[in-house]
């Protein structure tokens, strides 16, 4: 169930999700370079507690924004705003759920490409164009592998991928798959 839809288009909520998740930028986008450093956008209490809402547990309404507001005491519209900015920020790249892949079948692998700088942007494109693929990092180390991405699937899918990225790059791949799960998700502390 997508907690954005709601049946009716007009819905102002829904345009957050439309971009979030592939409109504009989204789930998609590369992100190059390191951390922005001291560089961080002027963020006032009321963004500093939406982020903390967002990561806690994202309202499954009809109108997720308006549960928002209500919570931090301002409006739908005002909610919706300043979502909007803190995703035109870079801050917030998507707003989806984390499934549990293996109550739906799926099992799990990270996998890792030897990659030339030469081929660098023919690989990324090949392995981006898988939707079961997440998580697609060029991760530098003193071993000849260094792209590394995780792979959510049945296991005939998986298979399948690995043999369409070997087909298409003729790249070895280190293969890892998921034995035990001792933590998934991420949340941050939002700095003053």
């Amino acid at each position: 169930m997508n907690p954005f839809s709601t049946g009716d288009e007009a819905i102002e909520g829904k345009r957050i999700e439309d971009q979030a998740t592939g409109e504009k930028g989204g789930a998609d986008e590369r992100i190059e370079g390191q951390p922005m450093g001291g560089e961080r956008p002027d963020l006032d209490d009321l963004d500093r507690r939406l982020l903390e809402m967002v990561q806690e547990e994202f309202p499954l309404k009809a109108r997720p924004f308006l549960a928002l507001g209500e919570a931090l005491g301002v409006g739908e519209d005002e909610t919706i705003r300043r979502a909007e900015r803190l995703r035109d920020l870079g801050i917030i790249r998507r707003i989806g759920p984390i499934l549990d892949m293996r109550r739906l079948g799926f099992s799990g692998v990270l996998v890792a490409l030897p990659v030339s700088d030469g081929k660098m942007e023919e690989v990324v494109e090949i392995v981006n164009g898988f939707q079961e693929i997440s998580h697609n990092y060029l991760r530098p180390n003193e071993t000849r592998f260094n792209m590394w991405f995780t792979i959510s699937a049945s296991q005939a899918r998986i298979e399948e991928i690995l043999s369409e990225i070997k087909e298409k790059t003729g790249l070895d791949q280190l293969v890892l798959p998921t034995e035990r799960i001792f933590k998934i998700g991420v949340r941050f502390d939002i700095p003053e």
